[in-house]
């Protein structure tokens, strides 16, 4: 072991081979008898995408419990960051018999990782690979998840990820929500959102308005409801899995085969659910998941139309018909948070110790004492960063994240007024006027060039790019040259950048 902040873990029955990068864990899987702040683990459960699964035990706590741990060695480092943000803030605000009870959040400028009540039973996936649901089955199992929904939304989150595996069906009756890594709060930033990442998802589930960059829509989940209904009633999955993004805009236009032409004697009433939670458009949906439950649980009252009697797609006309419409029709876009001002605030995390940066943090402080409404947003750029973790081959943007965490930390804002972004650009100031249009940002700040920095050719060009162009105002920094003095950084004209 190296490097790292060691009163974190120990690891009685032998070293434990994780790398590290300023202290942070990178790498790694953790061995039985190993301890993580006093969680001591018993079992490596699951490799996922996005990390890995841990049973854990803790004399403090009488329940079966799980610690999950994000990968940040290798794939998609910057969404399984993004990921364990989200759940960080979204899962211990959450309550309810739908979804495991949150235990502990480790710091992710110390030690990343969660803990939660561990759930028995077996998810959904599992139980399809033994093939389709009788009409029965699926209506109960389908009110249950519609009743987690139902509950989660109440909430204020819609959990954008919703599939088989994240549907856990407990052993005592009823289904359990997890994976809210991808998921929208509605009080809460969406990082995911604000850095332009839409694709991230389940290709087979996600929504129309999911393709179309849009997160904020509830009925998304309802439109990947109908999804696994499709799924638990015919063994099948309506759109395929595509493999392109042209092949995920299909389910913009194109009609799903009914279900009843997979199993014929499929009640009309079992149809006419499903297909309404798959309407491309979502007013033609169920408005809530709550409408959904009632539905299955009382088939007898559910209003038949053309739906339930289908039997296959819509002739060429009319399927040409619908992808005519949808492209023609207005793309969807990101709503705007137009209520709630935002100041975009620019870090050079590979300088925090320019003397800018103290007097950024001060204007900082004062444009947010104006009101508790504003939200901030830091955002660092990358740009071929020279910091050890770069040069070692190692992701640099959890320590980079790490830094604005740092730096961000005596402001002590709430997390609903805060986000962090660490963004890869061969232009800072491209980054930062993108960022600032995609999220309608108000106000920027950042520091003004000077001559006698070292970083003075980055503030530069990145200054005057953004002051030229930005969609908003912009506060730039700047600090009089007798306190650079004082810090020791004017330089010879043969050494000025």
């Amino acid at each position: 072991m190296r490097g790292g902040r060691l009163e974190a873990i120990s690891c009685p029955a032998g070293e434990l081979e994780l790398v590290y990068a300023g202290g942070t864990p990178m790498s790694g899987l953790l061995e039985p008898g190993v301890e993580v702040d006093g969680f001591k683990v018993t079992e490596h459960l699951h490799a996922g995408a996005m990390g890995d699964v841990y049973r854990v035990t803790h004399p403090a706590h009488g329940i079966p419990l799980i610690l999950k741990m994000p990968r940040l060695s290798r794939g998609p480092v910057m969404e399984n960051l993004l990921g364990f943000e989200m759940e960080s803030m979204i899962l211990p605000t959450l309550k309810g018999p739908h979804l495991p009870r949150f235990v502990a959040a480790g710091d992710l400028t110390r030690l990343p990782y969660l803990v939660l009540e561990y759930v028995a039973g077996r998810s959904l996936e599992n139980r399809l690979s033994e093939g389709r649901l009788t009409a029965g089955d699926v209506a109960r199992i389908g009110a249950e998840i519609a009743d987690a929904l139902q509950s989660v939304h109440r909430q204020g989150v819609i959990h954008l990820d919703l599939k088989p595996d994240n549907i856990l069906l407990r052993e005592g009756g009823g289904v359990a929500l997890i994976d809210f890594g991808l998921s929208h709060h509605v009080r809460f930033p969406d990082l995911l959102a604000e850095e332009q990442r839409f694709t991230a998802g389940s290709a087979p589930y996600v929504s129309p308005e999911q393709v179309e960059g849009s997160r904020h829509d509830l009925r998304s989940d309802l439109f990947a409801l109908g999804v696994v209904l499709y799924e638990m009633a015919t063994g099948e999955l309506p759109f395929g899995i595509p493999e392109t993004a042209a092949g995920l805009r299909d389910r913009l236009w194109l009609d799903p085969l009914p279900p009843r032409a997979h199993v014929p004697d499929l009640p009309p009433w079992l149809q006419e659910i499903i297909l309404r939670c798959l309407e491309v458009n979502a007013p033609a949906r169920y408005q809530t998941a709550a409408l959904v439950a009632f539905d299955l649980r009382h088939p007898a009252q559910v209003q038949l139309t053309r739906r339930a009697q289908k039997s296959d797609r819509a002739g060429l006309l009319g399927q040409i018909g619908r992808w005519w419409g949808q492209r023609t029709r207005p793309a969807r876009r990101q709503e705007a948070r137009a209520q709630t001002p935002v100041i975009l605030v620019a870090v050079q995390t590979e300088h925090l110790d320019d003397v800018r940066q103290e007097a950024i943090h001060r204007a900082t402080r004062q444009a947010l004492a104006g009101s508790q409404e504003v939200r901030l947003a830091c955002v660092s750029v990358l740009q071929g960063t020279d910091d050890p973790a770069a040069r070692s081959g190692e992701d640099p943007h959890l320590e980079h994240l790490v830094r604005l965490r740092h730096w961000v930390e005596p402001l002590q804002l709430p997390a609903e007024r805060l986000s962090l972004h660490v963004l890869d650009a061969s232009s800072p100031g491209g980054a930062i006027l993108d960022f600032a249009r995609n999220n309608h940002v108000d106000l920027i700040i950042l520091g003004a060039p000077s001559e006698g920095s070292r970083t003075a050719a980055w503030w530069r060009s990145t200054a005057s790019t953004v002051a030229a162009k930005a969609p908003c105002s912009v506060f730039l920094v700047r600090v009089p040259e007798a306190e650079e003095a004082e810090e020791g950084l004017t330089f010879s004209e043969e050494d000025t950048p």
